[in-house]
């Protein structure tokens, strides 16, 4: 019977919130957590998955393949079977097993990692190869035609490119991938309060089309086609809501491009400002940050060694992820999770990430 596993880490975006499906820049890694499918062929065409953590089963046939309503979790797997039908590749019945460290709803990108570690299960179990951009952009249509969360390219291609101690930049448009090394002595530090969000119901959705119409209404294809400099001059064409939407993307923009020069030059400094500067516009302009996000940065910029510190991914919930020198990491970690908890008498899970390699 032939049997496969494939491994695909989360990631932690370090800036560029929202700005993937806009067309623009972002930087983020993969990290030492993430997600394993291993299973095995079968010799009819059911699906069988199951997820040790949730302790859930779910069997389908291949040729019902619909979006699950009491099995969502399962979605994330399916609609990349469902993708690579479409694509020509005739996948056979198997069963597979996902297990991981990765928490769901922690803005790791948890459902990245199932998708292209359930896309690598499937090319090595039937023998298939594909170019590893093409397969980000496979596990990326899943998410947005099967599971209905029209996200951008940035969570799949980090978990595929992503390489120990080096930061990925990504270009939305161009598609060009390239990193960059991660200055020695930092470390990065996530803090999860426990508060998932689900990107599928709303408010993700919605400031996409908020995006878009405000890119509309200022003539361009996109926002990343308008600089920061050109934004002060015309953003007070746009209504209010859709003139704070705008801010964010086009100075996450530009804050990205800074942060790479900062980088390469290994100006952590500068890097960790730029952090803070993109909370505050998320808790602002795109209003997608939450109390408890807005307590573990702040705590979090309090602390010694702390350079910067904002939310990670969609938000609406998730985590923060906060650039520190390596030295302090450990009693960063320690305090922020003591400090949280009596503010808020709530536990939030505190730990510091390796900056890994790319999926397997």
């Amino acid at each position: 019977m032939n049997v496969a596993s494939a491994y695909a880490p989360g990631r932690v975006e370090l800036l560029g919130n929202h700005t993937d499906y806009n067309g623009g820049v972002v930087l983020a890694a993969a990290i030492d957590r993430g997600l394993t499918v291993a299973g095995s062929a079968r010799d009819d065409d059911r699906i069988v998955l199951t997820s040790e953590s949730l302790q859930r089963r779910l069997e389908v046939s291949l040729r019902e393949l619909q979006p699950q309503v009491e099995e969502r979790w399962a979605n994330y797997g399916l609609g990349v079977v469902r993708e690579l039908i479409d694509a020509g590749f005739p996948v056979r019945g198997f069963e597979a097993a996902v297990r991981g460290e990765l928490p769901p709803g922690a803005g790791l990108s948890s459902s990245a990692a199932f998708e292209v570690a359930t896309a690598l299960f499937l090319l090595k179990l039937h023998g298939w190869t594909l170019d590893p951009l093409a397969l980000a952009q496979l596990c990326q249509r899943a998410e947005n035609e099967f599971v209905g969360v029209r996200s951008g390219l940035l969570d799949q291609a980090t978990s595929v490119f992503g390489k120990a101690d080096h930061v990925v930049y990504l270009d939305c448009r161009s598609l060009e991938v390239r990193t960059i090394p991660f200055p020695p002595g930092l470390a990065l530090l996530i803090a999860d309060p426990g508060k998932k969000h689900a990107l599928v119901h709303g408010e993700y959705n919605a400031r996409r089309r908020e995006c878009f119409a405000a890119a509309e209404a200022l003539g361009v294809p996109g926002l990343r086609d308008v600089s920061a400099v050109e934004f002060g001059k015309v953003g007070d064409r746009l209504e209010p809501l859709l003139r704070r939407r705008a801010a964010h993307i086009i100075g996450e923009n530009d804050r990205v491009w800074r942060a790479a020069d900062a980088l390469a030059a290994g100006d952590a400094a500068t890097f960790g400002s730029l952090m803070n500067a993109s909370h505050e516009s998320s808790r602002t302009n795109f209003e997608n940050s939450t109390p408890e996000l807005d307590r573990l940065v702040g705590i979090a910029r309090t602390l010694p060694g702390a350079l910067g510190s904002r939310l990670t991914g969609g938000g609406f919930g998730g985590a923060t992820v906060t650039l520190a020198h390596a030295a302090d990491a450990a009693s960063i970690a320690t305090e922020l999770q003591a400090q949280f908890a009596r503010a808020t008498g709530e536990t939030a899970k505190v730990f510091v990430c390796e900056i890994a390699d790319g999926a397997a």
